[in-house]
C-alpha cells in the first residue's frame, strides 16, 4: 500500500526544518510545518534574512539528509516534560502550541492541575525534534523518489494573526515522482500565461488601480462579457420562476445584529458611525431579501417565493489577500433566496442542482459536489441542523449526484452544498453554493399562513449559481486562456480590408452583421493583410473575414476560424446561419 502524499509532504517539512537547523544553527525558532495542497511549508524565525536565492542551498542539504536514511523516531511524553524540553531549546512558538493543547482539553482554571496527565507526541529526525502528531514516514529513504522543489520565501504572521510576530515561510512543492513535479511546473507556467490580470490587460477587458484596492474597473469590452453572463444567468433563473429584485448597499447595524452577522462576521464588514448610528456596507444580501418577503403577508399557496438579485456587496478583505478578480472588496453576487415549506425542500434543491449542472455544461466545466456540515460556531439547535443536512443529502442522492463531505464547513446558520469546478489546467475552484437555512427565518420571525389558517415559519434557501460575477470571469478567462466562446467574445468578427478600395464593401457587410446583433469591427489600417490577421489572432477574435477583389467579385467570404486556424470560403448567408447556431438559446 503506497504512502499517502500528505504523509510524504509532511515528512518533507521536517526534513526542511532539519536542513535549516544545520545551516543556520540552533538559534532558529520553529513555528509550524504542515503539508498543504501541492506541497509543504515551514514557518521560522531567523536572526538573518532569508531570500529565494538561499533556497537551492537549503534544498541540497535536504537531498543529503534524505540520502542519509535517517529514521523518524516517535516519542510520547507528559506535557510537562515536553514543555521543559522546548523551554531548554528556547523555542517560544512550540511552548505556545503546548499551551494551546492544554486549553483545548480543559478549562483555564483547571489546567495547572492536570498538565502531568496530558500526553503529547514528538518526532525526532537526527538533531531536530518537533512537536507533531504525525503520521510521518519511517525513514527518509522513503522520500528518495519524491519530486520536490523549494519554491519561495514569504513573510507570514505567526498563527495568521497580524498582531503576532512576522515569521519567514519557506514553501516547497512535492509530488510522488519527478515526472509529476515537472508536469505540475509545466501547468504552473501555463497558468502564468493564462493569468487573468495579464489577459484582461491585453484584451482591454478590465484594470486595477491603487486608488481603489480590491475593486475592478470594467472597460467596454469587459462589460460585454459581464452583460452576456448576467443575461444568461438571469434567463436560467426566470425559466425556473425567480423574481428579480434589487436591495440597498447600506443599512444600520441593527439589521446585522438581528441576523447574527454582527457577531459572526463583523471583522469582514466595513462600518462607520453617523448621526449616533452605526451603518454597515452590505457584505451579503440575505437580510434585505428577508425584509422584502416581510412586506406582504404570505399564504402557503404563494410558496415557494423565489427572489433573485445581482447583489453589489462590499467586504473588508485584507489588502495582502486581494488578488485580481479572485479576491475583491467590491463584488457582485449572482444571488437568490427561496422561501418555502418544509415539504418543498427536496424538489427545490433538485431544481437548483439541475440549474447548476446546465449552467456549467455551457462552459465545459465539470462540477464536483460537496455537502458542508455543521461548524463548531453554529446558530440554532443540533436537531434542526441534522434535519437540514438530511434534506440536502436526500436531494443529492435523488438527483444521482456523487458527493463528498466537507466536515464542519457549513455557514453558521445552515449546512450547504458547495460545487467545485476543475478548469482546463486541473485546478479546482469553489463556485456554486446551495444552502439550507432554518435559522434566519426564525430570527426574523418570518411567517406564512398554512391551509388551516395557522401561522408557520418558512424555510429559506440561499442559492448562487456562479457566486461572484467578477471571480467567475477571472476563472473563465484563465480556463479558456482568453478564447471566449463566440457568444461571449467582445468582438465576434473582425473584417480585414486588403486595401482602401474595399472599405465601402466592408462597411456594408458590417452593417448587415450588426443588424443581426453580432459584434463586428473593421480593420482598415494601412498595414499588410498578414499583419492585420496576426493582430486579430492576438485579440483572440473568433472569426476573421478578409475582403479583397476576389471576395467582392464572387460574393463569398474568406473566413478564418480562431479555434481551428483554418480559412474557408463560404457564402454570406451560410456564414450567417452558422454563427447564429453558436448563440445560446436564451
Amino acid at each position: 500500500m503506497s504512502t499517502p502524499i500528505e504523509t510524504l509532504r509532511h515528512s518533507l517539512s521536517h526534513v526542511l526544518a532539519l536542513a535549516v537547523q544545520r545551516i543556520y544553527g540552533s538559534d532558529v525558532k520553529f513555528g509550524t510545518g504542515p503539508a498543504v495542497e501541492n506541497g509543504f511549508y515551514y514557518d521560522l524565525e531567523l536572526s538573518t534574512s532569508l531570500t529565494e536565492s538561499d533556497l537551492p542551498k537549503i534544498q541540497k542539504v535536504m537531498e543529503k539528509i534524505i540520502q542519509e536514511k535517517i529514521h523518524f523516531q516517535k516519542k510520547t511524553m507528559p506535557w510537562l516534560e515536553s514543555f521543559e524540553f522546548f523551554k531548554a531549546k528556547n523555542q517560544p512558538y512550540k511552548l505556545e502550541l503546548l499551551d494551546k493543547i492544554v486549553l483545548e482539553k480543559i478549562s483555564k482554571d483547571e489546567r495547572i492541575k492536570v498538565k502531568e496527565d496530558i500526553l503529547v507526541t514528538h518526532f525526532q529526525l537526527g538533531d531536530f525534534e518537533d512537536l507533531c502528531r504525525g503520521p510521518l514516514v519511517k525513514n527518509t529513504q522513503e522520500l528518495q523518489k519524491i519530486g520536490f522543489l523549494l519554491e519561495k520565501t514569504a513573510g507570514a504572521y505567526w498563527q495568521g494573526d497580524e498582531k503576532n510576530p512576522m515569521l519567514t515561510r519557506i514553501s516547497g512543492l512535492a509530488f510522488k515522482s519527478q515526472k509529476e513535479l515537472q508536469k505540475f511546473l509545466s501547468l504552473k507556467e501555463e497558468a502564468k500565461k493564462r493569468d487573468h490580470k495579464k489577459i484582461g490587460r491585453e484584451l482591454d477587458l478590465f484594470s486595477f488601480h491603487k486608488e481603489a484596492l480590491g475593486s475592478a474597473y470594467w472597460h467596454p469590452k469587459g462589460m460585454i462579457i459581464w452583460n452576456e453572463l448576467e443575461k444568461y444567468g438571469k434567463s436560467l433563473r426566470h425559466q425556473n420562476g425567480y423574481q428579480e429584485i434589487q436591495t440597498p448597499q447600506l443599512a444600520k447595524s441593527s439589521l446585522w445584529i438581528k441576523s447574527g452577522h454582527w457577531d459572526h462576521y463583523k471583522d469582514s464588514m466595513f462600518h462607520f458611525d453617523y448621526e449616533k448610528e452605526t451603518y454597515c456596507l452590505k457584505p451579503m444580501d440575505c437580510p434585505f431579501n428577508i425584509q422584502i418577503y416581510q412586506t406582504q403577508p404570505k399564504s402557503y399557496k404563494e410558496l415557494p417565493v423565489r427572489y433573485t438579485e445581482i447583489g453589489r456587496i462590499i467586504r473588508n478583505e485584507k489588502s495582502g489577500e486581494l488578488n485580481g478578480l479572485f479576491r475583491l472588496r467590491a463584488l457582485s453576487q449572482d444571488d437568490a433566496h427561496i422561501f418555502l415549506k418544509e415539504n418543498q425542500i427536496k424538489q427545490e434543491i433538485i431544481t437548483a442542482l439541475k440549474m447548476v449542472k446546465n449552467y456549467y455544461k455551457t462552459f465545459d466545466l465539470k462540477p464536483e459536489f460537496y455537502l458542508s456540515t455543521r461548524p463548531d460556531d453554529f446558530l440554532g439547535q443540533q436537531k434542526i441542523w441534522d434535519k437540514a443536512e438530511k434534506n440536502l443529502t436526500e436531494a443529492l442522492t435523488e438527483e444521482g449526484i456523487r458527493f463528498q463531505l466537507k466536515e464542519k464547513d457549513g455557514a453558521f446558520y445552515g449546512p450547504k452544498i458547495d460545487v467545485d469546478m476543475r478548469d482546463s489546467l486541473g485546478r479546482k475552484w469553489q463556485l456554486a453554493t446551495i444552502q439550507l437555512d432554518f435559522q434566519l427565518p426564525q430570527k426574523f420571525k418570518l411567517e406564512y399562513a398554512d391551509k388551516d389558517g395557522k401561522k408557520k415559519t418558512p424555510v429559506m434557501i440561499h442559492a448562487a449559481v456562479f457566486g461572484s460575477i467578477e471571480r467567475f470571469i477571472g476563472i473563465l478567462t484563465e480556463h479558456l486562456a482568453g478564447n471566449f466562446p463566440f457568444w461571449l467574445s467582445p468582438v465576434q468578427i473582425k473584417i480585414v480590408t486588403v486595401s482602401e478600395k474595399h472599405w465601402k464593401y466592408c462597411q456594408k457587410l458590417q452593417q448587415e452583421l450588426l443588424q443581426n446583433n453580432f459584434r463586428v469591427e473593421i480593420d482598415n489600417q494601412n498595414e499588410s493583410v498578414g499583419k492585420k490577421i496576426r493582430q486579430a489572432i492576438s485579440e483572440k477574435i473568433p472569426y476573421v473575414i478578409v475582403i479583397g477583389d476576389k471576395e467582392i467579385e464572387s460574393g463569398n467570404l474568406a473566413v478564418r476560424h480562431r479555434d481551428t486556424g483554418q480559412t474557408i470560403n463560404i457564402n454570406q448567408k451560410e456564414f450567417l446561419r452558422k454563427i447564429q447556431k453558436e448563440l445560446p438559446k436564451i
